[in-house]
């Protein structure tokens, strides 16, 4: 399933994060996954919420930098060799993974992982193909 994640970028100072975080919570956008990359001057805060496009706007009226990028989303087995799974589907079908991460909680007793790749209309296709579920936005955002 393609799904939409923010891309927000922050000073690296303390007290960013909490500010970002805060005010999401203060417009009750609920956070079902991140991801936090940093340098010596910035982070990329990479994040899976439940209204984007607002958080986008929320985001960027405070000052803050956010780009909304595609991403897939599937579940997979919530063992070892699980991830391999999804991983390899993708792989032997010449798609590249640009990144991924998890999201907390599960899916009908399955982890969640979401992928940024290179050719995200093919990548559904085959993990659905491949029997990955394909879940709802809805689903995915209530994790």
């Amino acid at each position: 399933m393609i799904i939409k994640q923010l891309s927000v970028f922050l000073e690296n100072k303390k007290g960013r994060l909490a500010a970002v975080m805060s005010e999401l919570a203060g417009h009750n956008i609920d956070v079902s996954a991140l991801s936090l990359a940093d340098t010596t001057d910035f982070g990329v805060l990479r994040l899976i919420v439940n209204r984007p496009e607002e958080a986008k706007r929320v985001l960027t009226d405070s000052g803050v930098t956010v780009r909304i990028t595609d991403m897939v989303a599937t579940v997979m087995a919530d063992r070892p060799g699980g991830a391999a799974e999804v991983v390899s589907l993708l792989s032997d079908a010449d798609i590249a993974i640009e990144y991924m991460y998890a999201c907390t909680g599960r899916v009908g007793g399955k982890a969640l992982v979401v992928m940024r790749v290179d050719d995200i209309e093919k990548a559904e296709a085959i993990l659905s193909a491949g029997g990955f579920a394909a879940e709802k936005p809805e689903d995915v955002y209530r994790i």
